[in-house]
């Protein structure tokens, strides 16, 4: 009988476990095409820092670019989405995680271009670059640099 007691408890926690887990992870949803192997590298870098992602390989990355109110001259070869903004290029996980807990009134952030060193696109050498955070309006500002 006690058993059974402390199975009534332990099984709706244990039910709930995968549930809240899911929670935790933010589902990025990327739009990349299917030959791009640094699109692929920086799924890998989101997944490894605690993010599910559900990509989708598409004949034209941009043309989610500009339905998420990104401007092509902040474009790269992947855009994507995560609770309701838009990342656009190799932004760091990091950058993501600290624009969902503060939750900006922006569309979203980006990395334009395809700098060395940014995540996805490691090598021997890396590039200064810019994450930019992009107002709802279109304008940016500087969120956070790398050198």
């Amino acid at each position: 009988m006690p058993s059974r007691i402390a199975l009534s408890f332990l099984l709706p926690l244990l039910l709930a476990q995968p549930l809240a887990a899911s929670a935790a992870q933010p589902v990025v949803e990327v739009y990349k095409t299917a030959t791009c192997g640094c699109c692929k590298q920086w799924i890998k870098h989101l997944e490894a820092n605690g993010f599910s992602v559900k990509a989708q390989d598409v004949a034209n990355p941009g043309d989610y670019r500009a339905r998420f109110g990104i401007a092509d001259e902040h474009g790269s070869c992947h855009s994507a989405k995560v609770q309701g903004y838009a990342i656009e290029g190799h932004v760091p996980a990091s950058d993501i995680k600290r624009m969902l807990a503060t939750r900006p009134q922006a569309a979203g952030l980006a990395v334009p271009g395809m700098p060395m060193g940014s995540p996805g696109m490691e090598g021997a050498h890396s590039d200064p670059y810019e994450v930019l955070l992009v107002k709802k309006d279109g304008t940016t500002g500087v969120y956070k640099r790398y050198r």
